[in-house]
């Protein structure tokens, strides 16, 4: 789940990129686009903020899966030490 979320931010921080680099491009460069550079520059900080958030999302979930791992796996150990199973 959470390599979907970094996924995520890289495709939104690469955009951000791109319409940073076109908001510092001079008009005659980009025939065809809209020449308001605040409005690319505006677009690149939701683009960047969408891809914080995205990663943040992504390692807060990976910690959680660690932990619910991480705690399944002493419950098991619990089990089979209390059982005298495999493992003593």
């Amino acid at each position: 789940m959470s390599r979907n979320f970094y996924i995520l931010a890289a495709a939104l921080v690469f955009f951000a990129l791109a319409s940073a680099c076109i908001a510092l491009a001079p008009s005659s460069f980009q025939p065809g686009l809209p020449s308001n550079g605040s409005l690319w520059r505006t677009a690149a900080l939701f683009l960047l903020l969408g891809g914080l958030a995205a990663a943040l999302f992504g390692v807060m979930s990976r910690l959680f899966e660690q932990v619910d791992r991480r705690g399944e796996e002493a419950r098991q150990a619990a089990r089979r030490k209390r059982r005298g199973g495999p493992g003593r």
